[in-house]
């Protein structure tokens, strides 16, 4: 895979995680998408991480894995696009733009 999507299994009400694989699945792009408790960002959950080995990564709140679907789509193929993760305009990633909690370079 050349990225991985975490989910927080913690705040949500249902495990977001078999959703998200199958609509990322659909849509053919390289990514493992799994779940772990507690991201630290219960004050606006659900939270998600997007890594990537020698990439950037990402920590969004505030997301719902089904109705922000399509941007989370839309943000991994600017990811996977980009020179080491690091997205520069990130208008292309639609509501999760104002999601973002944290961008941490790659090691």
């Amino acid at each position: 895979m050349s990225a991985t999507v975490t989910l927080c299994t913690t705040c949500g009400a249902a495990d977001p995680v078999p959703a998200l694989t199958a609509r990322l699945a659909a849509e053919a792009l390289p990514v493992a998408v799994r779940g772990h408790p507690c991201l630290n960002l219960c004050a606006a959950p659900t939270a998600m991480a997007l890594q990537g080995p020698g990439r950037a990564s990402y920590l969004f709140h505030g997301i719902d894995p089904v109705r922000d679907a399509a941007d989370i789509a839309a943000t991994l193929r600017l990811y996977l696009a980009a020179p080491s993760g690091w997205i520069e305009d990130a208008t292309g990633c639609g509501r999760l733009r104002d999601c973002l909690a944290g961008r941490i370079p790659p090691l």
